[in-house]
């Protein structure tokens, strides 16, 4: 199938193209037009940009990955590939090991498996147990651990190496040491910390190389105590996720984020298994979470989270200004690099499987396209 006159995203920019997709895959990319073809749609100067790809989300549907519930697994994934999100790396919660290797073990079987109709998962997020007690936020404090290399490893090889991000606090006892043996097997990302800047520093150089939800859940820029955020700025190489959707971050501290780290931006979601659900009482690693006017909060206030999915967050993205080819980015190709699946997912390109979405001006989606097929 061949499809034409297409404002397409490809290489960080709209441009009027056609592409065709055969067996699944993008197959080839005209410039900026491909030969006549039996079997053509004209799109008509519609905009297509590839499936997002959300490299941190808990649940959707009433459903979370932690739960290790393969079925409710699925359901996740089939919300999320509606959504135009077509690719996920599913993140777990400060919980026993026993009980993360369980959720560890369906993501390798949603993994293999790979069901028609939902999104791929391309990895896993392993988001705790090494955190800051006084950065836990909505993370279950009983289950806080120190960084533990050999956990790590018995997790990773228990998925098959699916783990492709794992977080740690600088502050803890032996995040050093973690850092460098973990980075050799996933990108290594600094979250729930009160590190100070010296301390983020320190795991930087051992090779952590990403951030977990910039600006929550750890200390806030200081002219005099910079910390996490302004370790990260200075590093070209350091990747910093970001929830935008509406309410975990102010918008000047959206806008702020994009220049603190230009191109280094990956949006997330954050989402929880009342993601996708009405207003009302949920779960969240064993703690009660209460969903009301879009926010899901903790008993005591915390705010937990998010009730949006990340193309919500994109969206959002753009209407406080950021650039559209920017946001795009931050939602494609930025987030696959980051679990190492950039060579068949996140972007427009020959070879990769044919993920797009597409789209009026304002980047609405109007049909979905999951492996060449529409959803």
């Amino acid at each position: 199938m061949i499809y034409r006159n297409a404002e397409v995203f490809i290489d960080g920019q709209f441009r009027i193209c056609d592409f065709e997709v055969l067996d699944g895959k993008f197959a080839a990319i005209g410039n900026p037009y491909l030969p006549e073809h039996e079997d053509e749609i004209d799109l008509d100067g519609h905009y297509v940009i590839p499936g997002l790809v959300d490299v941190h989300t808990h649940g959707s549907m009433n459903a979370d990955f932690s739960d290790g519930d393969y079925e409710g697994l699925k359901a996740m994934a089939a919300y999320l590939a509606k959504s135009g999100v077509t690719s996920f790396a599913p993140a777990g919660m400060t919980l026993p090991y026993e009980t993360l290797a369980a959720a560890f073990a369906s993501g390798k079987r949603l993994h293999d498996e790979c069901p028609a109709g939902c999104a791929r998962l391309m990895g896993i997020h392993m988001e705790g147990p090494f955190f800051s007690e006084k950065k836990k936020g909505a993370q279950n404090g009983a289950y806080l651990r120190d960084p533990d290399f050999d956990a790590f490893q018995k997790l990773y090889d228990g998925c098959g190496g699916l783990v492709r991000i794992v977080d740690v606090a600088p502050e803890l006892p032996g995040a050093v040491e973690f850092t460098a043996k973990a980075s050799e097997l996933a990108t290594v990302s600094i979250a729930h910390t009160d590190a100070a800047y010296e301390e983020a520093v320190a795991v930087l150089d051992a090779g952590a190389t990403h951030l977990t939800h910039l600006y929550n859940a750890m200390p806030p820029i200081h002219h005099r105590k910079p910390g996490v955020i302004g370790a990260g700025s200075e590093r070209d190489d350091v990747i910093a996720e970001l929830i935008c959707d509406g309410y975990h971050v102010h918008p000047s501290s959206v806008r702020m984020a994009f220049k603190l780290f230009p191109g280094r931006i990956c949006l997330i979601s954050d989402s929880l298994r009342c993601c996708g659900m009405p207003e009302g009482k949920y779960e969240l690693g064993g703690q009660d979470v209460f969903l009301k006017g879009g926010v899901a909060r903790l008993e005591d206030g915390t705010i937990a989270g998010s009730a949006s999915n990340v193309y919500t967050c994109m969206l959002n993205a753009i209407e406080y200004g950021v650039p559209k080819e920017t946001a795009v980015a931050a939602a494609t190709i930025t987030p696959a690099k980051e679990i190492g699946a950039d060579e068949c997912i996140g972007s427009i390109a020959v070879g990769k499987y044919a993920d797009f979405i597409i789209c009026n001006e304002e980047l609405k989606p109007e049909k979905i396209v999951l492996g060449g097929k529409e959803l």
